[in-house]
C-alpha cells in the first residue's frame, strides 16, 4: 500500500481545487486517444449503462426491440475502452467489458501508454466531482447529442504515479467488499422483515366472510397509456405520471417519478388517479404490487399500472391493498403471469375473490395490522436508512481516495 500524502498543492480548478504534492495534473488527450473504427458488423452488439458499464445488450435487465440499422457504420469498442455515454452528465464515464460495437453517436478512448490503472480511472470518472466538472460540457441532450471527445481531451485530471494507482484501487476495493457485505446482509434482514410482514397480514385476513369477485367491489378496473411522444414527452414537474416502478407494495416512491403536462393529461382523462385509488403493477417482474394513491395531487399511469377505484360502501381502499398483496391473491398472480401471457388482464382482476366482511370489521383488520406491523415498518425503515448512509459513505469514500485526501 501507498501512504497518500498530507500535504497538498493547489490545482486551480474548481473541480478539484487541491491534490497531493507528488500528483500531477494533464489534460486527458496526454494520457488517451480516440478510438473511432467503424466497418465490424458482425461483432456484439453494447449498450452503455450507469449501473453495468458497456455490456453486452443482451446482457441488460431492460431489454428493448433493436430497430434494424446499418451496423456498419458503429464504432468498434475494445475491452477495458472507455465510453463517453448519452448520459455522461449524469452518470460519469463508463468502463467497457466487453469488445463489440456501439452506435456511433458515443465516444470512445483509451490508454495511448500502458502505465496507468484502469480502475483507477474508472472510480475518477464515476466521481461525484467529475461528474459536475462533465455538466460543465453537456449540450444538445435533448437532440440525442453527447459530450465530445475533444471537449473530454481538454479536461485536466489528477494524476498519480502508477503504484499509487494501484494502492489506490487496492484499498478502495478492500473498502467496497466490506460495505457490499454488509449491504447484502441488511438487504437479507429487510426481506426476512418483509416475510414477517406478509405472515401477519396472511394471519388476520383469514376471514369466514362473504366473498365477492372484485369486479362487485369497484366501481373502475383500467390501465393507462404511454403518452403519444414517448419519454420524450416527460417533464420535471407537472402532473404526476406513475409508473411500475413507482408503486411499491410498502408506498409510492416518487424520487424517480416522471411528469406529464396539463394538455397531456387532460388527452388521457380515463386513466387519470382520484385520491384513494388502489394501484397495482400489471405487467414484468413487479406483477401485483399495489399501493393506495394516498397523495393529494392531480397524478396519471401508463399501461404498467391499472387503477382501482373502490366501492367505499362495500370495502374500504386499504382492505383492498391489503387483500390484494396477501399470499391469497398473489398466488393466483403468479399463476397468470406464468401461464406465457404479457401478464394481468383486467378480466383477470376482475376475478379475483376477495373476502369483504362488514366496513367496522374491515376497519379493525386494518388497524390491528397496522399495530402489529408497527415495529416491522420502523425496523424496515431503520435498515433502508443504513443502507442508504453506507452507501453515500461509499461514495464519499470513492471521491476522497481518487483526489489523494485519505492516507491509504
Amino acid at each position: 500500500m501507498i501512504a497518500t500524502a498530507l500535504s497538498y498543492k493547489g490545482t486551480g480548478f474548481n473541480w478539484m481545487p487541491v491534490i497531493p504534492e507528488n500528483w500531477e495534473t494533464r489534460r486527458a488527450k496526454a494520457i488517451f486517444q480516440e478510438r473511432s473504427i467503424k466497418g465490424f458488423p458482425n461483432e456484439p452488439l453494447l449498450a452503455a449503462s450507469q449501473k453495468q458499464g458497456v455490456v453486452l445488450k443482451e446482457l441488460l435487465e431492460q431489454r428493448s426491440m433493436e430497430a434494424v440499422q446499418n451496423f456498419e457504420s458503429f464504432k468498434l469498442v475494445e475491452k477495458d475502452d472507455f465510453v463517453i455515454s448519452l448520459r455522461s452528465f449524469e452518470g460519469g464515464i463508463e468502463l467497457a467489458y466487453y469488445r463489440g460495437i456501439i452506435s456511433p453517436v458515443y465516444s470512445i478512448f483509451y490508454f495511448r501508454e500502458n502505465k496507468h490503472n484502469r480502475d483507477f480511472f474508472k472510480y475518477l470518472f464515476k466521481s461525484r466531482m467529475f461528474i459536475q466538472e462533465l455538466n460543465v460540457y453537456k449540450k444538445g441532450i435533448r437532440d440525442g447529442q453527447s459530450i465530445s471527445y475533444s471537449e473530454f481531451a481538454n479536461i485536466y485530471l489528477p494524476v498519480p504515479a502508477k503504484e499509487e494507482q494501484d494502492g489506490i484501487v487496492q484499498y478502495i476495493k478492500a473498502q467496497e467488499e466490506k460495505i457490499n457485505l454488509f449491504i447484502q446482509k441488511k438487504l437479507r434482514f429487510i426481506e426476512l422483515l418483509k416475510e414477517q410482514r406478509q405472515s401477519v397480514i396472511n394471519d388476520k385476513l383469514q376471514l369466514n366472510a362473504k366473498k365477492m369477485r372484485l369486479k362487485f367491489c369497484v366501481s373502475k378496473v383500467g390501465s393507462g397509456v404511454t403518452p403519444r411522444g414517448g419519454a420524450e414527452v416527460y417533464q420535471d414537474e407537472g402532473i404526476i405520471f406513475l409508473r411500475s416502478q413507482n408503486v411499491h407494495n410498502d408506498g409510492l416512491r416518487l424520487d424517480n417519478v416522471s411528469y406529464i403536462s396539463e394538455e397531456i393529461n387532460s388527452e388521457m382523462k380515463g386513466s387519470e388517479v382520484h385520491f384513494n385509488d388502489v394501484l397495482i403493477n400489471v405487467t414484468g417482474a413487479s406483477i401485483g404490487r399495489c399501493f393506495v394513491f394516498n397523495i393529494d395531487a392531480p397524478a396519471n399511469v401508463n399501461q404498467h399500472v391499472c387503477i382501482l377505484r373502490p366501492i367505499q360502501e362495500t370495502i374500504s381502499s386499504e382492505f383492498l391493498m391489503l387483500q390484494l398483496q396477501s399470499e391469497k391473491i398473489q398466488t393466483i398472480i403468479n399463476m397468470v403471469e406464468g401461464a406465457s401471457r404479457e401478464g394481468l388482464t383486467n378480466k383477470d382482476i376482475k376475478n379475483f375473490p376477495l373476502f369483504v366482511p362488514p366496513l367496522e370489521e374491515q376497519k379493525q383488520i386494518v388497524s390491528h395490522i397496522k399495530t402489529e406491523t408497527a415495529t416491522i415498518d420502523a425496523a424496515i425503515s431503520k435498515a433502508k436508512r443504513e443502507i442508504e448512509l453506507i452507501r453515500e459513505y461509499k461514495e464519499a469514500m470513492i471521491a476522497e481516495a481518487v483526489m489523494g485526501k485519505r492516507r491509504i
